[in-house]
């Protein structure tokens, strides 16, 4: 690249391996944890995994309780929930067992308890004034990457606009990736979470941010995203599909940390916010539609990561592909499948354009070019 560049690396231990949640005891006792709070929700707690955790941590000697109240896009009233109990145990560490919700509020939680306010207090980067507390990242899914962010999203209440809350001293001090947790994940959460990292991968290798660490991190991503998906799909993955799934999604939560995101989250946040469509299903929807968008711009980089070409060139080839996943995936296809009205567009074009995302889209997304999107996936 000719262009000057920067990126802040703050790269936290990763522990990757199948049964690793065993070691979770051992790790927080070298961390010097005394009293943790695990942050999960119900249905890891059903799997079986939030007991897998407490029992590796009792065994180091270690005090530990569960908030198991995080919904799913959790809201300030989760994280609110969450610090409460944070407080009743007086804590010094903190855990996020579960998908990118659970991540995210373990965060918030982080945040509040102890820097106190409220999680509006801390829309953008770097509004935590005092320390914060060390945590351990352990995904359930292969999603959102979160582990290995420090920004959690976290809801308004009052409006559900989805506000992105970063500090450097949220992010996880160690991970752990096991990919055997990834296999009690129902089908459609693998669907959504698996279309939601191939989307990480794509938006961020070409962001108005997008340098040499981050397209490292996202091709790599894609990689072995696109070559393992088809296989958690169908029902028939191994422990080392699940694996490279799982690391796929870890690599493209770090290419965000690097280089942020694009229009196909601009355009997918008022679709979950105002009309309740999960987050996968909304990017399944709007990220072929981006991918075409930006051929203009960015047709030189996709070639970077099209397995193969096609008449309309390596935006459509990826376009495509994530066509023929999604419909893999039995996902939703269009905005009129999921009742969106046509008459909606319009504001929910200016809605996208309001999203900090929107910003590093490497072709321009304002209201206008958001409704362009919307029509094209309506």
């Amino acid at each position: 690249m000719t262009a000057d560049w920067k990126a802040e690396l703050r790269p936290s231990r990763v522990h990757f391996g199948a049964g690793s949640l065993r070691m979770l005891g051992e790790l927080l006792r070298e961390l010097e944890a005394r009293r943790v709070l695990v942050v999960t929700d119900r249905g890891i707690r059903a799997a079986g995994h939030v007991e897998r955790a407490l029992a590796s941590v009792r065994a180091s000697g270690i005090d530990c309780f569960v908030f198991d109240d995080v919904g799913e896009n959790p809201e300030e009233r989760h994280v609110a929930a969450g610090v409460t109990a944070a407080r009743e145990h007086d804590i010094d560490f903190l855990v996020g067992l579960g998908g990118g919700s659970a991540m995210d509020c373990a965060k918030g939680v982080n945040f509040v308890f102890t820097n106190g306010g409220r999680m509006e207090d801390y829309w953008g980067r770097g509004k935590a004034k005092l320390p914060m507390l060390p945590s351990v990242g352990v995904p359930c899914t292969a999603g959102t990457g979160s582990e290995a962010q420090s920004f959690a999203l976290i809801s308004r209440e009052r409006d559900h606009r989805k506000m992105a809350c970063g500090d450097p001293k949220a992010r996880f001090h160690a991970v752990i990736l096991d990919p055997e947790l990834l296999e009690t994940a129902p089908p459609e959460v693998v669907a959504m979470t698996g279309i939601d990292a191939l989307s990480h991968a794509l938006e961020s290798y070409v962001t108005t941010a997008r340098n040499p660490f981050s397209q490292m991190f996202a091709r790599e991503a894609w990689r072995r995203l696109d070559a393992n998906f088809e296989a958690v799909l169908r029902g028939d993955a191994g422990v080392v599909e699940w694996g490279e799934m799982l690391l796929g999604a870890h690599l493209a939560g770090a290419a965000i940390e690097a280089s942020m995101l694009g229009a196909a989250h601009a355009t997918a946040n008022p679709l979950s916010a105002g009309f309740e469509l999960s987050h996968g299903e909304a990017m399944g929807i709007m990220l072929p539609a981006t991918l075409r968008f930006n051929a203009p711009v960015a047709e030189p980089m996709y070639r970077d990561l099209a397995a193969a070409a096609v008449a309309g060139g390596a935006a459509e080839a990826l376009a495509t592909r994530i066509e023929e996943l999604r419909d893999l995936a039995a996902l939703r296809s269009s905005l009129r499948d999921c009742g969106i009205a046509e008459t909606d567009l319009d504001r929910l074009a200016h809605q996208a354009a309001e999203q900090w995302t929107a910003g590093y889209n490497p072709r321009r997304l304002g209201a206008g070019e958001a409704l362009e999107l919307y029509r094209a996936a309506w």
